[in-house]
């Protein structure tokens, strides 16, 4: 039975990383897969011609890349596991005796870089991976997340909604052009009465299934269905409702991909009227579960029992009543159509309310 004597050795030679680092690990295929060194030319108009020069451009994208591949947890923590792990210092490129780059790096380069590069750099990935034969472009996922901002609650403060818009132009805080529902009239932000001091851009938000209301940003996506690629991605703030993005999701897709969108996938969020019938006039099907308000009886007499007279624009129902068009309803997009009978036999069956069954029919409906 051997034993290990661990001690430190003076001088060092031949430690060949490229052999310490096994023939299947997954930075292998990733380094093989894409050349990281598209981005010197990316970044060139950032920098300068004298004074110190910065580290490498490829290695600052390749730490941003193993900070969101290995799902670490801050920038710092990356730096502290760097010199532990062979297998990142031999996919940098860096020896056992490289000096490790500071955190403040990463912090730097997104400052330097600006949005505009990132958007390029993303865009440039999403074809890469288009020409791999990844992306199919047809069908594409929708879905929208809640992401916490970096504020502290103590940060939040509580007035009138005035006061709160005041303290909001005090912090200079940029109008947010966005389409959609903020051009809504009868949009109304979550919580004009909260505001967070230090991030004033963060409404306060809760997450639907509960918890604590904090300032929040949202993070929609449009995924595509072969390989799970995503193609397109908006951030807003917390309280835009997913729906609002569905068509800009679409249009950076097409644009990032080339290829045309034929079927939309979402969950219940983005089964709203509008969406419906924004995707339906540009031929797109819809796979979407429709957004449901206030409660359904199953004993019922079912919408479908109903018979539409477009000429007329009247329905039937079952007990031959006729249904006339009585309201529209501007926020809804949606005619009431009730009866202008008294008594009806099937009333127990067909209706809670005392005034009378009601149907609603959306604007351009089929």
């Amino acid at each position: 039975m051997g034993r290990h004597e661990g001690q430190k050795e003076l001088f060092n030679y031949g430690v060949d990383l490229d052999r310490r680092v096994r023939s299947d690990h997954p930075l292998r295929a990733i380094r093989a897969a894409v050349d990281f060194s598209f981005v010197r030319q990316e970044v060139a108009g950032c920098y300068g011609y004298n004074g110190n020069q910065s580290i490498d451009p490829e290695v600052i994208l390749k730490l941003m890349f193993l900070l969101f591949c290995d799902n670490v947890k801050s920038e710092r923590e990356l730096m502290r596991m760097l010199p532990e792990r062979l297998d990142y210092l031999w996919f940098l490129g860096y020896g056992l005796d490289d000096e490790v780059p500071d955190h403040s790096v990463l912090s730097k380069a997104r400052t330097r870089w600006g949005r505009e590069v990132f958007e390029r750099l993303f865009v440039r990935t999403v074809e890469q991976c288009a020409r791999a034969g990844l992306v199919a472009g047809g069908k594409l996922h929708l879905d929208g997340s809640l992401v916490d901002a970096n504020a502290s609650k103590d940060s939040v403060v509580r007035s009138s909604p005035e006061l709160m818009a005041a303290l909001k132009r005090a912090y200079a805080v940029e109008e947010r052009k966005l389409d959609g529902a903020l051009g809504d009239p009868d949009y109304q932000p979550v919580n004009q009465t909260l505001c967070s001091a230090t991030d004033p851009d963060a409404p306060c938000i809760r997450h639907k299934y509960g918890g604590e209301s904090r300032p929040r940003y949202k993070h929609h996506r449009a995924v595509d269905d072969r390989c799970g690629v995503i193609t397109a991605v908006v951030t807003t703030a917390g309280d835009v409702p997913e729906p609002t993005q569905t068509l800009p999701l679409v249009a950076q897709h097409e644009r990032n991909t080339g290829a045309a969108t034929a079927t939309v996938v979402a969950d219940q969020q983005y089964g709203t009227v509008a969406t419906y019938r924004e995707l339906q006039h540009r031929a797109i099907a819809t796979h979407m579960a429709p957004m449901r308000s206030g409660h359904t009886d199953r004993d019922l007499i079912p919408r479908e029992q109903f018979v539409y007279d477009a000429p007329g624009d009247v329905y039937t129902c079952p007990a031959g009543h006729t249904l006339h068009p009585r309201r529209f309803n501007e926020r809804r997009q949606a005619t009431e159509y009730a009866t202008r009978k008294g008594a009806c036999p099937l009333h127990r069956q067909c209706t809670q309310a005392q005034a009378g069954r009601t149907i609603m029919r959306h604007h351009e409906q089929n």
